[in-house]
């Protein structure tokens, strides 16, 4: 089977109902991105930031796949399919897509502020943390989730990922957000990559490039039938 690479944003997930960050003139349910989406913000205001994440987790409550999510799973009949996503919500593997990297974390999930590889599912029926609340390290527990101003640790298994694939698709990704944008150019040369995105997209000079402008869930429908398989 050929590898089919997949790099999603937050437009694979806006069908869904969850905002972009993008497409809120900068700001996260009316906040500056620096105020609950870096370092700096949860050391300045610890309490603003979790609060403001376990808003988040009550609010994708009810969020299903689209159909968009689905057919990327129905793609793994004809392709060997790795998902790479920005996005910090599970809706890929609630799909039942099987191969997925995370690159900016989880938000089902928690970690102590000192040890960013062992994580703790976060409670469905209790999802809310807070000062004081501590992991099992005895530390402070904080979002499994990649702040700006943070390393992206899994930003190198990614590259690897990307280095052997036959097809590169990237879907909802403004690919201004870096280290992920870079990620595009770590395809093979003369790998056809194919971008998925309403709006105009941001790359380099590249004839291998094929946009498809269009939403999500429609996208993925067209991307099917250029690669010549049936959903």
């Amino acid at each position: 089977m050929k590898k089919l690479v997949v790099l999603t944003g937050a437009g694979m997930s806006a069908e869904s109902g969850i905002s972009t960050f993008r497409d809120s003139n900068g700001l996260w349910e009316n906040y500056p991105v620096e105020d609950v989406a870096s370092i700096e913000g949860f050391e300045r205001n610890p309490k603003l930031v979790l609060d403001f994440y376990n808003a988040r987790r009550r609010s994708y409550q009810g969020c299903e796949p689209n159909a968009g999510h689905v057919a990327l799973v129905k793609l793994e009949q004809y392709f060997e399919v790795s998902i790479i996503t920005q996005n910090v919500d599970d809706l890929h593997e609630r799909a039942g897509s099987s191969n997925v990297l995370h690159l900016h974390g989880e938000l089902m999930k928690n970690r102590s502020v000192v040890n960013p590889f062992v994580t703790y599912d976060v409670d469905p029926l209790n999802p809310d943390i807070h000062v004081g609340d501590l992991a099992p390290d005895g530390y402070q527990l904080r979002p499994f989730i990649v702040w700006f101003g943070e390393a992206v640790p899994m930003i190198e298994p990614a590259t690897e990922i990307c280095r052997k694939a036959d097809i590169f698709v990237v879907i909802g990704s403004s690919l201004v957000v870096y280290p992920a944008a870079s990620l595009l150019y770590y395809a093979p040369q003369n790998c056809p990559i194919y971008v998925i995105d309403p709006k105009p997209i941001s790359t380099r000079n590249n004839s291998n490039i094929e946009h498809i402008a269009t939403t999500a869930t429609e996208g993925v429908k067209i991307l099917a039938q250029k690669l010549g398989v049936t959903l």
